[in-house]
Order: structure tokens, then sequence, then C-alpha cells
């Protein structure tokens, strides 16, 4: 029997201290006060650029309460797991989009990214999915407000998953 959490598969908005505190309890399973937690989204200020092409790019993102380290994999066009699950029209689309968000990650960019929660040597990062560069000077200030807002009056009222308020399906 698997419990049904809402914020499971959800890119759930975190401040670099929340994500980096995430319990883990096994290699696909993080949570937040005992919520399994799967996708983050965070914003912040590029820190960090180590590009190894056709390979990956990792690279660091600062919030202001924290570094959060994030890898943006390139290996697509080389990788036998995606050729035996995906077609090579997909894989293709895939490798040329993850180049394009390579290509904008820059060093003092204020970017937001969203992607899978992993662990990579005993430290929590964001196997990245998709980044964008933000233009408006506002976006920090609206992440941290919108962070705030979230734990506070959603992730934070969750019932624990033990609590029988969760929906149990087979």
């Amino acid at each position: 029997m698997e419990k049904k959490n809402p914020l499971y598969n959800t890119h759930v908005k975190l401040l670099a201290f929340d994500l980096l505190s995430l319990s883990q309890h096994s290699p696909d399973s993080f949570s937040r006060r005992s919520i399994p937690l799967s996708r983050a989204e965070t914003l912040g200020t590029v820190t960090l650029r180590d590009h190894k092409p056709n390979t990956f790019l990792r690279f660091a993102i600062d919030d202001g309460t924290g570094c959060v380290p994030c890898i943006l994999w390139l290996n697509h066009l080389n990788s036998p797991y995606l050729a035996r699950r995906r077609s090579p029209q997909d894989v293709r689309l895939i490798a040329d989009l993850a180049a394009r968000a390579a290509a904008v990650v820059k060093v003092g960019v204020v970017a937001r990214v969203r992607g899978r929660i992993s662990r990579y040597r005993g430290a929590v990062q964001v196997t990245v999915s998709d980044v964008m560069v933000e233009r408006d000077p506002n976006a920090e200030v609206l992440h941290w407000i919108e962070c705030v807002n979230l734990a506070r009056n959603c992730y934070n009222l969750l019932p624990h998953p033990s609590s029988s308020s969760f929906l149990l399906h087979k």
C-alpha cells in the first residue's frame, strides 16, 4: 500500500536552507517535516559554473540562504538508458533543450531552476529538468515571499504521512 501525497511529484518552491536540510530515506525519497518530496524549484544567482561539453553542466544557485548545487546532464545523445526508453526524435529534442539551457546559465545571472531532488557525495542537489533566466528585478524577492507563504500556509499544514487523512490506494 502506498500513501498518496499531493506534493510528491510537484515542483515544491523552497529556499536553499530548506532544500539543503531535507532528510533522505532512500535513493529517491527525500522529506521535509516528514512529508515526502521528489522535485523542487529554487531561484537565485548563479555563483559557480563547471561545464564539461556533451557530459554535464554543474552550477550553484545562491538565494541568500545558501547555495544549491545543480547538475544539468548534457549526455543525452550518448545515453544507452535514454536510447532504450525514448525515440531518437525525443532524445534529440531533450538534448537540444538541455544544450539551450546550458548556454544561458552564466555566473551572475538570476535563474529559476526546477528538477528532481537527488544526492551526490552526501550532499543534496537538484538534477535539473529546466532553467529559466529571470529578467524581472523583483523575481528573487517574489520567490522569497512565495516560499515563506507556501511554507506557512501549505507545506507546514499538510497532515503527517502516518495520518489517516492521506489517501491510501493499492
